[in-house]
């Protein structure tokens, strides 16, 4: 069944019984399960080993006899974020960036604007971005009563949209390369370079400010469609920011102490660290990859984001254990509540853990059942009409980037097929296929329940997964239908800039819509 239509049967049924269960671990325990049956042709003997063998893979590599430290690394990654969290809790600083921004921000709308440019600004990695941004933005928008699954929504369209045309990042540095050496190299196209490949298609990626311009929308008309509108009202009236009877990741327990003598540096300092650390971490790995001159650009493509996130995490919690001592000095809190911190931090993080451990387990059997190939070759074999192209592979990018959770593995799948049909039709519409496919994968991410990005975004806003899954949902597939839209323009006029006018017109059209809904209600 492998590389065939059949492959398609784990993602979708895991996808379904999601959206119907709403229970994200069962859903992808019968993912697995389908996925490695199928591969062991029915033998339930051979399915167990294939999903231990997948399990072990996770974290160590029999034929290379070495750690996956990727892996490794972000689970460590999370434990250590949900500590560091606690600690931001314990002294005080949650509460005191509360009340200073209260001073400061004095609506809802202030603070839904502060995490979208949050997430703007800090596009220096998806996972960072995620976990960063709310760590910052919760203080603020629980203070105005902004439901979490808004801001898991806020954070996640503002996340992986920005690291995807940003080419100092872990993103472009990857897409970058893969342009280089599977599209350029292999088409044998003279004249045109990786970078400015890159920089080119940036305005072509249509989803993207499709999804930016929908976020800034959203925060200032307060425009709540579909499950989003029962999260707000709910936030609004009874304070109740999620649902308390579903696993929420990334919350800790309302019994943990909090230090009354609490600054804002207590929570500003370990953020600072973190960034600090990310940063510099990634520079030094992928300097030190490089053999011979070492470029910025090459510094990025080269880095290690998991490495960087490990080490990164690593200064901030020695930052976040000063502070804590510091405020222990001060009778702020006792000795005991270290412990606490620690165990409190880490059971926070579990519930992300246990679906991530799920989403990798999944897709890899997804791999090897070649679902991301078969889908790629139907695209390949079909007889398209090249204007319609775009569109076309956008679709079938964001389906690929939903079936597996992937973007990364949607875009490196994805690239070098939509390179070769595009230089075997017409090569003036190389860029926007490019693009169509960059812009499709984010797109796919943000609306699979079995993406890591998705994951951990509802692990920074402190909300129940499914609920993010289900509460973004409409308004990406609104921002994917505005983005069609545009490249469907794109594709019959040749024109960047007129994909871009009719994604301009249609949220005109949108914020005026928003605009007399909401004056109706």
């Amino acid at each position: 069944m492998e590389g065939t239509i059949y492959s398609l049967i784990p993602p979708v049924l895991a996808i379904l019984m999601v959206i119907l269960t709403r229970r994200v671990l069962l859903s992808l325990g019968v993912g697995i399960l389908a996925a490695a049956l199928m591969l062991a042709d029915f033998n339930p003997v051979t399915m167990v080993v294939l999903i231990w063998d997948m399990v072990l893979g996770l974290f160590y590599s029999v034929d290379d006899k070495e750690l996956n430290l990727w892996n490794i690394y972000i689970l460590v990654f999370l434990i250590i974020l949900g500590i560091i969290t606690a600690f931001i809790s314990i002294t005080g600083g949650s509460r005191a960036f509360a009340d200073w921004a209260q001073t400061k921000i004095k609506t809802r709308r202030g603070s839904k604007f502060l995490t979208a440019i949050l997430g703007i600004v800090i596009f220096i990695d998806d996972y960072f971005n995620a976990l960063a941004v709310g760590q910052i933005s919760r203080p603020v928008t629980d203070r105005y009563k902004v439901s979490r699954a808004k801001l898991a929504y806020l954070i996640d369209s503002t996340s992986a949209p920005i690291c995807v045309i940003s080419p100092v990042s872990s993103w472009g540095a990857v897409i970058i390369g893969i342009i280089g050496t599977d599209v350029i190299v292999r088409q044998n196209i003279s004249d045109l370079t990786a970078i400015s490949a890159f920089m080119q298609i940036i305005p072509m990626n249509l989803y993207v400010f499709s999804a930016l311009i929908m976020v800034f929308l959203v925060s200032y008309f307060n425009f709540n469609i579909g499950p989003m509108r029962k999260h707000e009202q709910r936030a609004m009236e009874t304070g109740e920011l999620y649902d308390s009877e579903k696993e929420v990741p990334g919350e800790l327990s309302d019994e943990l102490p909090t230090s009354t003598k609490g600054t804002i540096g207590n929570l500003v300092w370990p953020i600072v660290a973190l960034f600090v650390g990310v940063i510099g971490a990634m520079l030094w790995t992928g300097a030190s990859a490089i053999e011979g001159d070492v470029t910025v650009l090459g510094i990025f493509e080269n880095t290690d984001p998991s490495a960087a996130l490990f080490y990164g995490g690593l200064f901030a919690l020695v930052v976040s254990f000063i502070l804590l001592f510091s405020q222990i000095s001060k009778g702020g809190v006792s000795n005991s509540v270290v412990g606490r911190g620690i165990a409190e931090g880490t059971k926070s993080m579990l519930p992300a853990i246990y679906i991530l451990l799920f989403a990798w387990t999944i897709a890899g059997l997804i791999d090897g059942l070649g679902t991301g190939t078969y889908i790629a070759e139907q695209v390949e074999n079909s007889n398209i009409n090249i204007a319609f192209l775009p569109a076309i592979i956008f679709v079938i990018a964001g389906f690929t980037a939903l079936a597996t959770g992937t973007s990364w593995g949607t875009f490196t799948l994805l690239l070098p097929i939509a390179g070769q049909i595009a230089v075997a039709t017409d090569v003036s519409i190389l860029l926007p296929v490019l693009a169509s496919v960059l812009a499709g994968a984010v797109f796919g991410d943000h609306c699979s329940p079995i993406s890591d990005t998705t994951i951990l975004s509802s692990t920074g806003a402190g909300c129940n997964h499914i609920d993010h899954v289900l509460t973004q949902l409409p308004y990406a597939l609104i921002s994917a239908g505005v983005a069609i839209a545009g490249y469907i323009v794109l594709g019959l006029t040749g024109s960047t800039l007129l994909g871009l006018l009719v994604v301009l017109v249609a949220f005109v059209i949108i914020g005026f819509s928003f605009k007399t809904l909401k004056t109706a209600e």
